[in-house]
């Protein structure tokens, strides 16, 4: 999963959103982050981060999203599926959320200008591009969701041709999709279940 659905399953908890944003951007065991200036709920918010990586990764039906693309992109398909999937989820926004996707994504943008103090200066660059171009609600269109496998293919170390894959989502759209709507509810019962007790 990937930035949109990052956000979504965080709740409405602002500390928790912002914890689960910097989940890819803060490295460590967690008991250490206490020590930190993050409060517990970012830290929740970031042990949040973690399990759906986790929960997702070993997931059997995102594997099987995986082996329809790993023949081509090999070890970037577990991106390219995070990319897919928050696409579908985006194109279908209004199934999980009675809130439209540009007004979801104003608000999530609203949070990181409001919080900028806790969030890493490495970081301005990248949250001025997600602003600026509106990265979440453009993920709702297969041009969208091109221009950011463009951008993540440009920082990878290796040839991934990624940018290209909206051709193999195109061409199998439906099973994708389908995949998809059978996953999402697993991963938010799973974390409604860790956010309401969290054991990390």
């Amino acid at each position: 999963m990937n930035y949109l659905s990052h956000i979504y399953l965080s709740g409405d908890n602002e500390d928790i959103i912002l914890g689960n944003f910097l989940g890819d951007y803060v490295k460590g065991h967690l008991n250490k982050l206490h020590d930190t200036s993050y409060n517990k709920d970012i830290i929740l918010g970031i042990a949040l981060h973690r399990q759906i990586d986790t929960f997702t990764d070993q997931h059997p039906i995102v594997k099987q999203s995986m082996s329809r693309i790993r023949h081509r992109y090999h070890k970037f398909s577990g991106i390219v599926i995070d990319m897919f999937y928050d696409h579908i989820f985006a194109k279908n926004f209004h199934h999980f959320s009675t809130i439209e996707l540009d007004i979801f994504s104003a608000n999530f943008y609203q949070i990181l200008q409001k919080r900028e103090d806790d969030l890493p200066a490495a970081l301005d660059r990248m949250i001025i591009s997600m602003t600026s171009r509106d990265w979440l609600t453009n993920y709702a269109n297969l041009e969208g969701l091109k221009w950011s496998l463009k951008g993540i293919s440009s920082r990878l170390k290796y040839e991934s041709d990624i940018e290209n894959a909206t051709e193999i989502l195109t061409a199998q759209y439906q099973e994708f999709e389908d995949d998809f709507f059978q996953f999402f509810p697993e991963i938010q019962a799973h974390c409604q279940k860790f956010i309401e007790n969290p054991v990390y």
